[in-house]
C-alpha cells in the first residue's frame, strides 16, 4: 500500500499548519469538564468560522466535504501542534456526529450535526450500566413504548460529559423479553429532560469527567431513535468502530513526540546505560512506528468501506497498552520529582493516573482482544 501523500494532501497540510500556528489560543483549557465548558465551545466554534471543523463531514450539514486522508491530516497537526483538547466536545465530533451521517434520518443530520460542529451543542455516551460495562449486550435500561413516545427506566454510569451535556447517545433496550444483541435501540435522548439524574465521578487524577445517569420515567420521542427500533446493536457497533478508529490519531502522534523525550531525558540523567531502561525504550520506539503505520492501514479501509472496521480495536488496544507503559516510564524517569504532584496539575502524574482508564473507556482491552480473536483470527467466542 502506498501510504504517501499526494501534492494536494501536502498543501493541505501546510495550509493546516499555518492556521494552527496563528491561530491557537494562548490561555490554557481548564482540566475539569465543568470548568472547561466555554473553553470548549468558544474553541469549536472558532474552528468552525474558519472551516477546520468536520473536516470530512457532508457539506450540507456544515462540514467541508473532504477525504478522510485530509482529515486524518488535520489530525494529526492539531496534535503536533499541542493545539487544546476538543475536550466536551470529544463525544459529538468522533462517534456521535459520524454515526448519525452513516445511519440517522435526513431530519436527525439536519438539526443536530451543524451544533454539534458549531459547538453549539454537547453530546454524552450513555452506554455502559453498573451490571454491564463493555458487555453492551447485557444492557437493562429499558424504553416502553407508549403512543409516539419512549419512556425510559434505568441508569448508566461512566458517562463521559454528561454533567454538562444537551444530548446522549443512549443505547437501550426497547423490546420486551429480548435478549442480548437483540431488541437494543439506538435514540438521541435530551439530557434536560424531566426525570434525569446526573451524578458527577471524581477520577484520582482530580477530574470530574465521567458521571452516574438515572433515568426515572423520562419520555423521548419515538422520533429520536436512530436506525429504527431494535436496530441498535449494529448501530452501537457503528459508533464502537468510530471511536475506536480515528478517535486515537492524537494519542499517536503524542506517543511519538514522548518516546523522544523520554529517550532525550534518559541520555541526560544517564539511566539510558540501565540495559533495562534502554531495551524497553528501543521497544517503545518501534511500536509507536508500527502503531502508526497499522492505522494508516486501517485509514485505506475506510477510504474504502466507509467506516473502522474490526481492525480498528488492533489500535485501540495497541495504542492504549502502549500509552500505559509510556507513562510509566515517563514517571520512573522523573524521580522525585513526582512527589510534588498535586490534583489539577497537567503533567506525566496526571498522564500516568488518567492512563488507568485508557484500557477500560470505550472497552476494555479483553472486549478489544475477543473482537480480535473472533473476527479477525476466527477463534471460537470466549462466551
Amino acid at each position: 500500500m502506498d501510504i504517501g501523500f499526494s501534492p494536494e494532501e501536502m498543501r493541505f497540510r501546510e495550509q493546516c499548519r499555518d492556521w494552527l500556528h496563528a491561530n491557537i489560543p494562548a490561555e490554557i483549557r481548564p482540566l475539569d469538564a465543568a470548568d472547561a465548558i466555554d473553553f470548549d465551545k468558544h474553541w469549536q466554534r472558532q474552528l468552525f468560522d474558519a472551516g477546520w471543523a468536520g473536516i470530512n463531514w457532508p457539506t450540507d450539514y456544515g462540514g467541508r466535504g473532504l477525504s478522510i486522508v485530509q482529515q486524518v491530516i488535520w489530525l494529526e497537526e492539531y496534535a503536533k501542534a499541542h493545539a487544546p483538547w476538543i475536550g466536551a466536545n470529544f463525544v459529538g465530533i468522533n462517534h456521535g456526529g459520524p454515526t448519525l451521517i452513516l445511519n440517522a434520518s435526513e431530519e436527525q443530520k439536519a438539526f443536530h450535526l451543524p451544533q454539534i460542529l458549531k459547538g453549539e451543542a454537547i453530546w454524552c455516551q450513555g452506554f455502559s450500566e453498573p451490571g454491564a460495562g463493555s458487555d453492551l449486550a447485557g444492557i437493562q435500561t429499558r424504553g416502553r413504548i407508549d403512543g409516539d413516545e419512549l419512556v425510559i427506566n434505568g441508569s448508566k454510569i461512566w458517562t463521559s460529559f454528561a454533567h454538562v451535556a444537551d444530548w446522549q447517545e443512549l443505547v437501550l433496550r426497547t423490546e420486551d423479553g429480548s435478549k442480548r444483541h437483540a431488541g437494543l435501540s439506538w435514540v438521541i435522548c435530551d439530557m434536560h429532560a424531566p426525570g434525569i439524574t446526573i451524578r458527577p465521578i471524581r477520577k484520582m487524577s482530580g477530574q470530574t469527567e465521567f458521571a452516574e445517569v438515572f433515568y426515572d420515567d423520562v419520555r423521548i420521542p419515538l422520533n429520536n431513535v436512530v436506525g429504527g427500533l431494535g436496530n441498535g446493536w449494529k448501530v452501537a457497533m457503528s459508533t464502537l468502530s468510530f471511536e475506536r478508529g480515528t478517535g486515537f490519531i492524537a494519542d499517536q502522534v503524542k506517543q511519538s513526540e514522548e518516546i523522544s523525550e523520554l529517550i532525550s531525558k534518559a541520555r541526560a540523567n544517564g539511566m539510558i546505560n540501565n540495559d533495562h531502561i534502554a531495551d524497553q525504550l528501543a521497544q517503545m520506539r518501534a511500536e509507536v512506528a508500527a502503531l502508526r503505520a497499522m492505522t494508516y492501514r486501517n485509514i485505506s479501509e475506510v477510504v474504502r468501506t466507509g467506516q473502522p472496521g474490526p481492525e480498528a480495536s488492533i489500535i485501540r488496544l495497541f495504542t492504549a497498552e502502549l500509552g500505559q507503559r509510556l507513562e510509566r516510564m515517563a514517571v520512573l524517569l522523573l524521580g522525585e520529582v513526582i512527589l510534588d504532584f498535586a490534583y489539577g496539575d497537567d503533567n506525566a502524574v496526571h498522564d500516568y493516573l488518567r492512563g488507568f482508564a485508557s484500557t477500560i473507556a470505550g472497552g476494555t482491552a479483553q472486549i478489544q482482544r475477543d473482537i480480535i480473536g473472533e473476527r479477525l483470527l476466527g477463534l471460537p467466542k470466549s462466551r
